[in-house]
């Protein structure tokens, strides 16, 4: 985990003055059709692509890795922010700013295919900021609870979003962390395609981070968007994108959550000019039980562009 750390900064965004924990590897003058931006998911961080970013820096010349607020190593703040997945989007390119980065390729895992398709929005609907002139190159979805409806959400999930949710993340133990990690991720060890304790372990000192495992019931409010904002501005927006620029839907299809009834469903029904990437065998948090799969399936899809 300490490793993590090397080769990154703590940006001040402009106006909040929160602190977002990035890491910005490789070449930083390389162009936007060179650079790939990530967006991690709940409840991780941007250490979710620890396995993965290496083969990723392979095929792109500057790979840029942000904690979202509430996460990792970025600041976790209590008040004055609402998690909303539009503040997400907007410190996000806020912190592109600050390096500099006029466009990009994007792929986003979890909560990050939320925050995307905040973005895909704004592109599709050109709201997108002019300093942000090239805009996303294509998106790349994996595993992320896009379509509400579909998913199957767990238990501590579901009482996150109660009235009792901050109790129930100050009793959060390892224990109970471990246990809905590995109920939400679906594949076992038994298939190859499960977590190693060490992976847990690495989610659980990420949510610790500055406390942030009493902080739960905040960042998950996100969900509350997803209600709001799925059909009417989100979805219809990814659809008319996919006519306009590359879409990839990569996805494990172990996934106990966000099943892979929703992958098929944003292929034939919302986004059917996307390319859909099926896993056999993979579990929610791809990137971390099956990175050597999922750099082969992620990276194809860059090569054949």
């Amino acid at each position: 985990m300490n490793d993590w750390q090397n080769n990154s900064q703590l940006i001040t965004l402009p106006h909040s003055g929160y602190r977002v924990f990035t890491k910005d590897l490789g070449d930083s003058t390389a162009t936007s059709q060179r650079t790939l931006l990530l967006l991690h998911g709940f409840p991780e961080s941007s250490f979710s692509f620890n396995k993965v970013v290496a083969g990723l820096q392979q095929q792109f010349d500057r790979v840029v890795l942000l904690d979202m607020l509430g996460y990792g190593f970025s600041d976790k703040p209590d008040t004055v922010y609402s998690y909303s997945l539009i503040e997400q989007a907007d410190a996000a390119l806020r912190m592109w700013r600050v390096l500099g980065i006029s466009g990009g390729h994007i792929l986003s895992h979890d909560m990050g295919t939320s925050v995307l398709t905040e973005l895909v929005s704004r592109q599709v609907n050109e709201m997108l900021p002019a300093w942000f002139p090239s805009g996303f190159h294509n998106f790349t979805f994996t595993n992320g609870s896009m379509v509400l409806g579909l998913a199957k959400l767990r238990v501590m999930q579901r009482l996150l979003l109660t009235r009792f949710g901050a109790t129930i993340g100050q009793a959060t133990s390892y224990r109970t962390f471990r246990s809905a990690v590995l109920s939400a991720h679906g594949a076992d060890s038994a298939s190859g395609h499960g977590l190693q304790e060490s992976d847990v372990m690495g989610l659980w000192e990420n949510v610790n981070l500055q406390d942030g495992q009493f902080k739960a019931h905040l960042t998950i409010r996100y969900l509350h968007d997803r209600r709001r904002f799925e059909e009417s501005r989100w979805l219809s927006a990814l659809g008319v994108a996919g006519k306009q620029t590359p879409v990839h839907i990569c996805w494990g299809d172990a996934d106990a959550v966000a099943r892979i009834e929703m992958a098929r469903y944003l292929k034939n029904t919302v986004c059917p000019d996307a390319t859909l990437t099926v896993m056999p065998g993979v579990g929610h948090f791809c990137q971390l039980g099956s990175p050597e799969l999922w750099l082969e399936n992620v990276n194809a899809f860059y090569q054949q562009l």
